[in-house]
């Protein structure tokens, strides 16, 4: 499966998180390139001057100028490290626009946009940076525009309604109906139960639509959500920095399902190739 939330960036002014998504055929024991990562960009940031306290999720927290100047420390932490930004690691993000978004405007870089300039701000960092899944693009209720990002951007990357759908089933009925977005995060607790996590897990699979199994920012050190994203082959988790146990344990969870199964433990491809999970 694909690893989304080793190393993170938090709250940006227009992307909240940025995470590095190893692109590499193997199984959770080749996660190391994750931890090489995490290291490099802890340097990275010392050598700048810059703050390497984590966030809540055990993502790096320094203060920067801009969106842009994050990528490009993640960019130059990834080939630091030995790897190429694209071939071997690309960039996911979480932009959490409902947070920036008031009165049909979305507010970044100090001044309100129109959706439609926030489309196309979203496919400007596609086009400068290896970025392969966008979560939370737009509002939660901006579904018309949610429409302009699917056709704007959606052959190119993953874009996940989190706020969009919030695990349920309903909302991603419309989301289907609206061709809005192209993958779902997937929070069991969010929704309350197994039943309607698999239910909806299985309506996205049977639309072609992505699921990525995620955390939530106050987390456990339970480790369900990483036998449900193996169980349903959901192919994607998002678990948060290797760093603080909480986060960790997901992984070292991983790394024993993998013991586990062997030869069985196949790598189920980069985003949007992996197996669909159906009920039934």
């Amino acid at each position: 499966w694909t690893v989304v939330g080793i190393s993170e960036f938090f709250d940006l002014g227009c992307v909240r998180k940025i995470s590095q998504n190893p692109v590499r055929k193997g199984c959770p024991s080749d996660r190391g390139w994750g931890a090489e990562v995490f290291s490099s960009l802890s340097k990275v940031l010392q050598g700048k001057g810059l703050l390497t306290g984590v966030g809540d999720e055990g993502g790096f927290a320094p203060n920067l100028g801009s969106n842009q100047e994050a990528l490009d420390l993640l960019i130059l932490a990834i080939e630091k490290a030995g790897y190429a930004p694209g071939e071997q690691i690309s960039l996911a993000l979480d932009v959490a626009a409902t947070e920036l978004y008031k009165e049909g405007q979305y507010t970044y870089d100090g001044a309100a946009h129109s959706p439609a300039e926030m489309v196309d701000y979203l496919a400007s960092l596609v086009n400068s940076y290896p970025i392969v899944s966008i979560e939370d693009g737009l509002d939660e209720e901006d579904w018309d525009n949610w429409q302009l990002l699917e056709k704007t951007l959606g052959d190119r990357v993953q874009l996940v309604g989190d706020d969009l759908f919030v695990t349920n089933i309903t909302r991603l009925q419309k989301g289907i109906d609206q061709k809005a977005g192209n993958s779902i995060l997937i929070k069991l607790n969010q929704i309350g139960t197994l039943t309607e996590t698999l239910q909806t897990i299985d309506l996205a699979g049977r639309n072609r639509y992505t699921s990525v199994i995620s955390h939530r920012s106050g987390e456990t050190e339970d480790t369900t959500i990483a036998d449900l994203a193996v169980a349903t082959r959901a192919g994607q988790i998002k678990t948060g920095s290797l760093c603080r146990s909480e986060r960790v344990a997901k992984y070292n969870r991983l790394l024993r399902i993998e013991s586990d199964l062997g030869d069985r433990a196949v790598y189920a491809g980069t985003i949007g190739m992996g197996p669909k999970f159906k009920l039934g």
